[in-house]
């Protein structure tokens, strides 16, 4: 009996495999795929490689529904099958299997307590032209908020520039392109709105977009936090919230000490409310409610 296998895209080839057993196959999991342990330690294994992100044994779940989105894409019809040829290639399904890994949980002035420190930092010196990194920028919430936040603290004749990145270059650009449903700045005070939004009408009606004098000051880049950063100007400030609680000791250890090398001495780290980094105090001291003074 042939199996017929699902359409492959140009660039990413399905194989062909025998079908599994009847009693091994995936309507006996109650799912659409085979899914094996073994495909689980694969996958594990590849992410910390590519991203350094640490999977404990509770994401199965997590790691079949959103890896099995690829298979569909890619028209594979077995997970050993996709990581084969993931594996044998060097093409722009990486990227692609990073995306479907990395989670992107975020909102406008998140852990707001940060937002207030950062205007009282930045307003004690106005004239300084200020550079800041958000590391993490998922779809953009978090860069808007800083850079929201740096206008009202410094004012029309302030300088600051605002570089913003993230591993998963899906969620970078809808961060770059600034344009949001109208439920998703609805905590937005009508202040902020009017200042910094544009209101969407005709085909656009229900979505806001960020103004140009706002984006003027952020940049938009794919940065792999466990490989060589590519900055050559040094910050003031570093926004990296949430990403650490993703990596295991000896790869938050190495993220730390390259974003150390980053920053001027005495920049502030930001850091995620569930995050703490009191083993690394040859890098950071602790100044205030998860903010980090770079020593």
């Amino acid at each position: 009996m042939l199996q017929q296998t699902r359409p492959s895209t140009p660039r990413f080839a399905a194989s062909t495999l025998d079908l599994p057993a009847v009693d091994d196959g995936p309507m006996a999991q109650g799912r659409e795929f085979v899914w094996s342990d073994a495909d689980f330690t694969r996958i594990k294994a590849l992410i910390y490689k590519k991203a350094g992100i640490s999977l404990h044994d509770g994401k199965h779940a997590m790691v079949y529904s959103r890896v099995s989105r690829r298979l569909r894409e890619t028209g594979h019809a077995s997970f050993k099958s996709y990581l084969d040829a993931l594996e044998q290639t060097d093409g722009p399904e990486w990227q692609e299997f990073i995306n479907a890994l990395t989670t992107n949980l975020t909102a406008f002035f998140r852990e707001q307590h940060h937002f207030g420190i950062l205007h009282d930092l930045l307003a004690a010196k106005r004239s300084h032209p200020w550079r800041i990194w958000c590391s993490a920028a998922s779809t953009g919430e978090e860069p808007y908020s800083i850079a929201m936040t740096a206008t009202e603290a410094l004012g029309t004749s302030g300088s600051f520039s605002l570089v913003n990145s993230d591993i998963d270059t899906k969620v970078l650009a809808t961060a770059a392109r600034g344009v949001y449903k109208t439920d998703g700045v609805k905590g937005l005070s009508p202040e902020r709105l009017q200042r910094f939004f544009m209101r969407g009408k005709g085909a656009n009606a229900g979505f806001m977009r960020v103004k140009p004098e706002l984006q003027k000051h952020l940049e938009f880049l794919t940065v792999n936090l466990i490989q060589d950063l590519p900055f050559r100007e040094p910050f003031d400030a570093v926004f990296c919230r949430n990403v650490m609680i993703y990596f295991d000791a000896a790869t938050q250890r190495q993220v730390l000490e390259r974003i150390h090398r980053v920053m001027k001495p005495g920049g502030m780290l930001f850091v995620g409310h569930a995050e703490n980094f009191s083993d690394a105090r040859s890098l950071f001291v602790l100044r205030g409610k998860t903010v980090y003074e770079r020593i």
